[in-house]
């Protein structure tokens, strides 16, 4: 049985989803409803009523109140039951269970937890997601057919880019002569690439006249469950990153039960401000490079493993090769197991 990291935050979709009519998402293998309260706050509750089962969803609202479509049982934000239609008395066993909700950044989180012990200072920093004065951000989803934490690995594993990403990440080879370096700050893991003076890869075209080089980085950093930003940035070569670029990603990956995942990305850029044309192409490049070419290979190789783990094996059982520069990946299993064993032992 899947295992989760409680007390952490989840995305649970972009803010912008959740309009009038709320938002209904599986999360952590439990129907989840999103909705907006009167002040325009998010609020959430177990996307099913104690009654008979049906969703919350499909009902209406009824101010800060979700009525049941079914029979007409209404539930406060905080999952009380406030109203039977059918007698004054409210039934023992009335509730619904209510998750924190925070809109922070553009991305609506839920706290996997015990309301009362969220904290609002552990949402990882995604800043750089919404537009900003001199800054312009285009995002996406999909629904990848995997457990999450193959999704880590893929991401916190970059030199994949070479092979899976010819259509469109790849960088001619550049990454292999780069150092990797993976370090942990905390709960906060990073999984980098340095690559000095290299001939420009495809991002950094037209940085450097013909036959210059440059300094190009790839930075992951790392939060549990899956909450990752990564910076793609170059300079020309010896030159101070500042005079160069730098392309902030969010890469979020939520549960939403043992062989899906909820994958929200975003990518953010500091010039063509106003220009559709630059969206539609940074949000064509990013589909093929996520929903072609990761997804795929992410996916296949879940489904060759998906039915030893549902007999009980687990990952490490499957007796994984390391290469060294997966690391960055296996640091952060490691770290996610530690975590979650420690929420045990503690109850």
């Amino acid at each position: 049985m899947q295992r989760y990291l409680r007390n952490c935050w989840y995305m649970a979709g972009w803010a912008d989803e959740v309009g009038p009519l709320g938002l209904a998402r599986q999360i952590l293998g439990m129907p989840v409803f999103v909705y907006r309260l009167a002040d325009g706050s998010p609020a959430a509750l177990l996307d099913r009523c104690p009654h008979r089962f049906a969703p919350l969803s499909m009902g209406e609202r009824d101010g800060d109140a979700v009525v049941c479509a079914y029979h007409g049982l209404r539930f406060g934000p905080d999952g009380q039951c406030l109203h039977n239609p059918f007698a004054q008395r409210i039934p023992a066993g009335a509730t619904v269970r209510a998750f924190a909700a925070i809109e922070r950044d553009g991305i609506v989180w839920l706290w996997g937890g015990d309301p009362g012990a969220a904290d609002p200072a552990l949402i990882p920093d995604f800043g750089f997601v919404p537009d900003g004065p001199g800054r312009r951000s285009v995002r996406g989803y999909t629904l990848m057919k995997a457990n999450y934490e193959y999704g880590t690995d893929n991401l916190m594993d970059l030199s994949h880019i070479e092979f899976v990403h010819k259509g469109s990440f790849a960088g001619d080879g550049v990454i292999f002569a780069g150092e990797h370096s993976v370090r942990q700050d905390g709960e906060t893991l990073h999984s980098d690439w340095w690559m000095p003076n290299i001939p420009p890869p495809m991002v950094a075209q037209g940085l450097v006249a013909a036959g210059e080089t440059v300094d190009h980085w790839l930075r992951m950093r790392w939060n549990a469950p899956a909450s990752m930003r990564l910076d793609v940035g170059a300079t020309p070569h010896g030159a101070p990153q500042s005079h160069g670029f730098d392309i902030p990603q969010a890469h979020i990956l939520t549960p939403a039960n043992a062989d899906e995942t909820h994958y929200f990305w975003s990518a953010s850029r500091n010039h063509d401000l106003n220009s559709t044309e630059t969206d539609q192409a940074m949000i064509d490049l990013f589909r093929q490079a996520f929903d072609a070419e990761d997804k795929p290979m992410i996916e296949a190789a879940y489904a060759n493993v998906k039915d030893n783990l549902r007999s009980g094996g687990d990952f490490w059982a499957e007796k994984p090769l390391s290469l060294g520069i997966d690391q960055g990946g296996t640091r952060a299993r490691r770290l996610l197991e530690k975590m979650i064993g420690g929420e045990a032992a503690h109850g």
